[in-house]
């Protein structure tokens, strides 16, 4: 595996990676209706791709393949980290933690973690600052708010 800064034409792999590992990885903490609206199928892949352009953002490659992805904001905001349906458990989603905590200079990163990424980012010494919902696409969804101080 090689982890390297993303480019432009990762989008369409990263958002069909993206859509993929929610439906399937997310669905024993979320209902269909929950997944839906956290990823919906038709995304708008100029809005995807600038956000990308506009934080640290690594894709993680084996066999040409992308296997994962995570971006992080100049002051610490982690904001996405997912790792193909098929590629878990396997050090991938670990290895783009530890380049993104390094990258920024921030007192604290901070998480908004899934149920399911939960026992990761404890695992990994964040502490959880609040249990949240949010309401995306008409649709309440329980996450975390988590920081990890250096």
């Amino acid at each position: 595996m090689i982890i390297r800064p993303y480019r432009p034409a990762d989008c369409l792999e990263t958002a069909a990676l993206f859509y993929q590992t929610v439906h399937t990885i997310n669905a024993k903490d979320y209902s269909a209706r929950q997944r839906d609206a956290w990823a919906k199928k038709q995304r708008d892949l100029t809005l995807w791709n600038r956000s990308f352009l506009n934080h640290l953002s690594l894709v993680a490659v084996e066999n040409k393949t992308i296997v994962g992805f995570a971006d992080i904001h100049k002051d610490g905001y982690l904001d996405r980290l997912y790792v193909h349906k098929d590629h878990q458990r396997r050090g991938i989603a670990a290895a783009l933690c530890d380049r993104m905590e390094k990258s920024v200079l921030a007192p604290a990163i901070t998480v908004h973690a899934s149920v399911t990424a939960l026992p990761f980012f404890l695992k990994r010494g964040y502490r959880i600052q609040k249990r949240q919902t949010v309401f995306r696409n008409g649709v309440f969804l329980t996450n975390y708010r988590m920081e990890k101080r250096r």
